[in-house]
């Protein structure tokens, strides 16, 4: 059974997120703080810290295999499913992303007491 999403609206365009110089940006939704990366005309979200050590992802890079790395230790983890790709065994939480003519969202599972 496929999980319920809850999109929560980020922006209402790709160009009004505030992107650093490593396309990546932080952002706020649904209480979180989440981490994007704009990586060949696509956006991807993730955890905001590494798993291993509470780097900020958005202070890492995305190397030239489209890896996003952390500062802290230079884990790298795949932008589009958050697999750990360096060894470590670590997973990046990552959030579907999905953008039309109303704007960029960020989907969450949606949580219930009768979700099964």
């Amino acid at each position: 059974m496929e999980a319920l999403l809850k999109w929560v609206k980020i922006a209402a365009t790709v160009g009004e997120i505030s992107w650093q110089n490593n396309q990546m940006a932080i952002v706020e939704a649904d209480g979180k703080k989440l981490t994007l990366a704009h990586y060949q005309h696509q956006i991807y979200a993730f955890a905001h810290k590494c798993p291993h050590a509470s780097g900020i992802m958005a202070d890492g890079f995305i190397d030239e295999a489209g890896k996003v790395v952390c500062p802290l230790h230079r884990y790298k983890f795949a932008i589009e499913n958050g697999r750990n790709t360096s060894g470590e065994g670590y997973y990046l939480r990552t959030y579907p992303v999905k953008q039309d003519e109303t704007g960029v969202y960020i989907g969450f599972k949606q949580t219930s007491f009768f979700n099964f």
